[in-house]
């Protein structure tokens, strides 16, 4: 469920399924350093507009000056979320007052900045205020392409006059962008791209109209309530359709790829185009998700190949972007194949695989492909599934596990490293240093200031007195569990601490990273640890933890099963330390983790007193049909998996206290969950507590005042139910 949320005090960050990165598309900068094309610089925002960055002397120049990012009329430049330079450099595509789609900004104003002309210009202003999504310019610079209303548009830069590429875009026939299942668990946000020679244009079209609208009750907002229709595939249900189309952008007509495959049993997650062709190529996932095919269609003759097919028992991940190499005669492409998170290169054809990385690890994430060095650089963790380190392995397939990152800085790393692999934005924390980071060399690995080295910068950092403490458990089922605990202050280990379990469980997120602030409870309302609380989190299988195949699929049906038992088994063993009082145990969790929370509550009510959980699945039947299908199997064939996994199931073995929280407007795990739980306890006669926040979403922080009391009756609950303190 990729309804995972983790929140600190100042953000919301949602969590994807994926350990790779997918950026939008590829003229809007992924997250990160904005780098030049060469390399040798990068770009930054400040009040002299949009400057360069030159490394390694830091040397800063003005690109495109505040004055020329002014509109005509106004006192103000453009508040910059994004830009991208077309590819000689003259022209800068800039994105502003960008507004929230679902999950995040994807649609806003577009304005195009020539800065031979010194000229600011805004693109596609015929159209409604920041209704412009994923603009780009043409590979020659002379046209801009967009979404607005579900329709692809075009607009010549010279002349300024726009047409319409597609014409039938309704609410529920979208054009160039997805559906809500699509972008929630595919991460399909953007949904075109140019051709290589800028005659054409590749899009997606998801047809909706046969989805059922899921209606949302507003109570708020007027005297009258309204519903808020949201189409939205439910587990058994079937998908949207989906297919992909070849606009030619002089004549506005579209060739549809035949795509071998019924287009409602079959997903298409990913699309590009091959480099320096008129061929594209798509992975097709079927409706149950274990078998993805790679497709090759030529777009002059209508063929369409099918290159690679793999299968899984279990399910397969959408891949991430495509990563070209060879001069676009091969790909590079992920596989659990051999049991672990591999990456291999695969020629165009598909007759030809090589396996670039070897070994008994996964990786987590490509960092950079460095061909004319023959290196690939990614991230892995070979020994401790807490942490992330870099490492590197020659990109034929040759060469052995070389660790770049210094084995003296124990933790998560991260590396923004430039295109053409000379320097590279290091930063480094772990559960009980803050986030730091150095600019460096990355051949030699040395930072470009000792002031600003790690080195130095870890010599000034004060350490905690009380540490976040890691250690591994072993359950009685001999499976070995990672942990992360926090201790009271003051510990005095001949006496009994209340213990709060912190869940997620799902194959959305890990909750046990050796990252800074892991062990923070940000709903807290104080100091847990100078309370008295002992706060823990066990990472069970079928997370996505980088530990194997194995691992993370075990949970493959057993969702609300295998996961809480693993969890119940942990806590059954820490229950026997001598300074944990059994009689005070809690366990929350959010979204997965609510749900997890519910589960353990009623699946093993000797072991948890009080359980806290917030948008929780309660029936697992009522959850999108991507994400739930994808881990549970198809609900046509048998529906026991999801029976057995679902919370409701056990609502009659509630002994101990509950807190129930969910949002009315929650758009992800519907409120529904919330009645249909609280229907099931009702009729059994449990007594719980609850909580719903009129018309809030999953995350639970619009309006105001809500975050602070979601904080205030989360602790009173916690305090009065599991008092805090040694005994």
């Amino acid at each position: 469920m990729k309804r995972k949320l983790i929140i600190s005090k100042l953000t919301i960050v949602i969590f994807v399924t994926s350990f790779y990165t997918l950026p939008a598309n590829a003229q809007h900068k992924k997250e990160g350093i904005n780098w030049t094309k060469d390399g040798n610089g990068y770009y930054q925002n400040s009040y002299r507009g949009i400057e360069i960055v030159t490394l390694p002397k830091n040397e800063t120049k003005v690109l495109i000056s505040s004055a020329l990012l002014t509109p005509a009329g106004q006192h103000q430049p453009l508040a910059i979320k994004d830009f991208v330079l077309s590819a000689d450099g003259t022209k800068a595509l800039i994105y502003t007052n960008s507004k929230r789609v679902w999950r995040y900004e994807t649609r806003g104003d577009y304005w195009l900045a020539d800065l031979t002309a010194n000229k600011l210009t805004q693109i596609g202003k015929d159209k409604p205020a920041s209704s412009l999504m994923f603009a780009k310019l043409s590979p020659d610079a002379s046209k801009v392409a967009y979404v607005s209303g579900h329709n692809l548009y075009i607009e010549d830069i010279n002349s300024g006059t726009s047409k319409a590429l597609t014409t039938d875009g309704t609410e529920k026939l979208i054009n160039g962008t997805f559906d809500w299942a699509y972008e929630e668990e595919f991460n399909c946000r953007d949904g075109f791209k140019w051709s290589p020679d800028g005659t054409s244009i590749a899009y997606w079209q998801i047809d909706a109209g046969k989805i059922k609208n899921f209606l949302m009750i507003n109570n708020t907002d007027s005297i009258y309530p309204f519903t808020v229709p949201l189409e939205y595939p439910i587990v058994g249900e079937d998908p949207s359709s989906c297919k992909v189309g070849i606009v030619n952008v002089s004549t506005g007509q579209t060739a549809w790829v035949k795509v071998p495959g019924d287009p409602i049993q079959n997903y298409i997650p990913r699309m590009d185009w091959v480099p320096n062709t008129k061929d594209l190529i798509l992975q097709q996932l079927n409706r149950e998700q274990n078998t993805s095919r790679v497709f090759v269609a030529d777009t002059q003759s209508g063929s369409v190949s099918n290159i690679y097919t793999e299968t899984d028992k279990a399910w397969i991940d959408a891949a991430p972007e495509w990563q070209w190499i060879n001069n676009g005669k091969e790909f590079i492409w992920p596989s659990e194949k051999d049991g672990w998170r591999h990456l291999y290169r695969i020629s165009k054809d598909g007759k030809k695989q090589t396996l670039i990385t070897k070994g008994d690890y996964d990786v987590i994430e490509s960092s950079l492909v460095d061909e004319k060095n023959n290196t690939f650089y990614f991230m892995a963790s070979p020994v401790n599934a807490t942490q992330k380190y870099l490492y590197k392995t020659k990109l034929d397939g040759k060469g052995k596990l070389e660790s770049v990152t210094p084995s003296i800085f124990p933790g998560t790393h991260k590396y923004d490293i430039s295109p053409n692999g000379v320097f590279a934005h290091h930063s480094y924390e772990n559960a009980n240093v803050p986030a730091i980071s150095e600019w460096m060399k990355l051949d030699t690995g040395n930072p470009f200031t000792m002031e600003g080295s790690l080195t130095n910068q870890l010599a000034r950092i004060k350490p905690p007195k009380n540490k976040t403490e890691f250690f591994k458990i072993k359950t009685e089922d001999g499976v070995e569990l990672d942990g992360w605990m926090k201790k009271p202050d003051n510990f005095d280990q001949t006496k009994k601490y209340p213990v709060v379990f912190y869940v997620y469980g799902e194959p959305g997120s890990q909750t046990v990273t050796d990252t800074y602030g892991v062990s923070y409870n940000f709903l807290y309302d104080g100091d847990m640890p100078k309370d008295g609380y002992i706060y823990i989190s066990i990472e069970n299988r079928g997370t996505p933890a980088p530990k194997g195949r194995e691992f993370r699929k075990s949970i493959y049906k057993k969702i609300g099963t295998l996961n809480i038992r693993d969890q119940a088994m942990a806590a059954k063993e820490i229950l026997k330390w001598s300074f944990v009082d059994k009689d005070r145990v809690t366990i929350w969790g959010w979204s997965g983790g609510g749900s997890s929370t519910l589960n353990l509550m009623f699946q093993y009510p000797e072991i948890y007193k009080t359980g806290i959980a917030i948008a929780a699945v309660g029936n697992q039947l009522t959850y999108d049909n991507i994400y739930q299908e994808r881990y549970m199997g198809s609900p046509l064939k048998t529906k026991e998996a999801y029976i057995q996994g679902s919370p409701i199931t056990y609502a009659k073995n509630l002994k101990g206290n509950l807190l129930y929280i969910h949002g009315t407007g929650d758009d992800n795990v519907h409120y529904q969950n919330a009645e249909m739980l609280i229907n099931e306890l009702i009729k059994n006669q449990k007594v719980f507590q609850m909580m719903a926040y009129p018309n809030r979403t999953h995350g639970i922080g619009e309006g105001e005042g809500t975050r602070e009391h979601l904080s205030k009756i989360y602790t009173k609950f916690l305090q009065t139910n599991c008092p805090p303190g040694g005994k």
